[in-house]
Formats: C-alpha cells, sequence, structure tokens
C-alpha cells in the first residue's frame, strides 16, 4: 500500500436547530446519548443495508461531526440533501480527517503529523483486529448492521424509535438472527478488495501482511469452517452471538 491507495476519511458538520432532531431520524444510535469522542454507526437504506457507514461525536445540540471515506462523500451529501430539505441545518464542506490510533485506539485527527503512511497502516491494523470495519464506496448497500456486530459495539439502539431502515433492522433483531455475520481472519496470497468475494466468503476490509493478508469478512461459520482461510479472535465484547440476548 503506497500513500495513493490508502484509506482515505474526511469529515462532515451539520449545523442547526433541527441537526439533532434530523440525525436522529437516519442513523442507527440515539443521538440523545452521543458524546465527545468518535462513536461508530451506520446510515442505513429503506431496505436495512448500510449505505454510509459513520463516526460521530456530537458537540452540542446543534452541531454534529460525522467522520466517513472520502468516497463515499459526494452521495452522502446528496442523501442529506434529500432527506434534510425540510430540516433547519447546515452542513460544513468536507475536510480531510486522518486515520491514526490515539491511546492505542483507533481513531481520527486533523494535525498532519498523522497524515502519514505509518500512522494509517497501523489504523488500519488494529481497526481489522478490534472489528472497527470501514464502509466504501465498494461496500456501500451490502451489508445489514448486526451482520458487522455494530450493536455490540454500541452503535445500535433498539429502543430509540423510527429511522431510515429500521422497520427491517429491528425485524432481523427481533424475530430472526443473521446467518452470515464478522470475523477477523488471516489468509495467503493476494490482499483482497473491500467488496470482494472469496467463493461465499464477503470482504469487509483487508490489509497486506508478512504471510498473505488480514481481514474482516462476512460469511456463514460453516463457509469459513470450509475454506482456506484461518479465523482469529476479535474482541471478547464481539465474540458473543450476534443474536438477541433470549
Amino acid at each position: 500500500m503506497d500513500q495513493a491507495t490508502m484509506p482515505q476519511f474526511a469529515q462532515v458538520t451539520l449545523q442547526g436547530e433541527d441537526a439533532e432532531k434530523f440525525l436522529q431520524g437516519q442513523i442507527t444510535t440515539n443521538v440523545t446519548k452521543l458524546g465527545l469522542s468518535y462513536q461508530p454507526t451506520a446510515l442505513s437504506n429503506i431496505k436495512g443495508r448500510i449505505d454510509f457507514g459513520l463516526w460521530i461525536k456530537k458537540q452540542d445540540e446543534k452541531q454534529f461531526d460525522v467522520v466517513l471515506s472520502a468516497d463515499c462523500v459526494e452521495s452522502f451529501q446528496a442523501h442529506l440533501k434529500k432527506y434534510g430539505a425540510f430540516f433547519k441545518f447546515e452542513t460544513s464542506a468536507p475536510i480531510p480527517i486522518y486515520p491514526c490510533l490515539i491511546a492505542d485506539k483507533p481513531t481520527f485527527s486533523h494535525e498532519d503529523e498523522h497524515h502519514t503512511l505509518k500512522d494509517t497502516q497501523a489504523w488500519m491494523q488494529r481497526s481489522i483486529e478490534n472489528g472497527n470495519y470501514w464502509i466504501v464506496a465498494a461496500t456501500q448497500g451490502l451489508f445489514q448492521p448486526q451482520e458487522l456486530r455494530l450493536h455490540q459495539r454500541g452503535g445500535m439502539d433498539y429502543d430509540k424509535g423510527c429511522y431510515l431502515g429500521q422497520e427491517v433492522i429491528a425485524r432481523i433483531y427481533f424475530k430472526a438472527a443473521p446467518k452470515a455475520f464478522l470475523h477477523y481472519v488471516k489468509g495467503t496470497g493476494i490482499v483482497p478488495a473491500a467488496g470482494d468475494k472469496l467463493d461465499k466468503i464477503q470482504v469487509v476490509n483487508a490489509i497486506a501482511t508478512a504471510e498473505g493478508f488480514e481481514a474482516l469478512v462476512v460469511a456463514r461459520p460453516e463457509h469459513l469452517a470450509d475454506s482456506e482461510l484461518t479465523l482469529l479472535e476479535l474482541p471478547p465484547a464481539l465474540q458473543g452471538d450476534v443474536a438477541r440476548p433470549q
């Protein structure tokens, strides 16, 4: 990976008296409970599939900073224009923000000192180890939030009321369970791209290693068992059953 192929991220700020109300009806997180650290969340389509994988933090009730993959910014702005037409808020122009590790945790910074290949590689490696997936243009609309274990990372609130895609997402949570879901694996050979399929296994994100690659994938456990990939351990919080606790 070189500077040109590094994942790029941007921040968009929503500010205005209806910013909180608008976001509450759009994303999977309860916006009223957000704080000053970046919280992973999702903005899904009406089919309950993630169109935008986001990190969001709340400056106050009228200002929210949203981080997403730079190649999704144009479609995100179009979405805000379409669905936010009758809400009072303004959207800033996107500005670059850089992935990095702070206190050994993957996060983002506006500081130019973090705009390095070393910082981005460290962020990618730790993100993949921790299940901190990122949605890019090639994976928009492919995954349901529960498949990506977003509910196990505090990025879902099933009691907050209606939001875009909520009916489908809630139905899966309360009446079923995803048969395929997020796993951390390693493999040999060429590093797959986000959105690639390895037979019946869908790649979310991947990074090169000395032996081949490590990746986050969405797959059925039985398909992983039949593959040549080696299953690695996600953090304890993401090792549980993705189904709703009974």
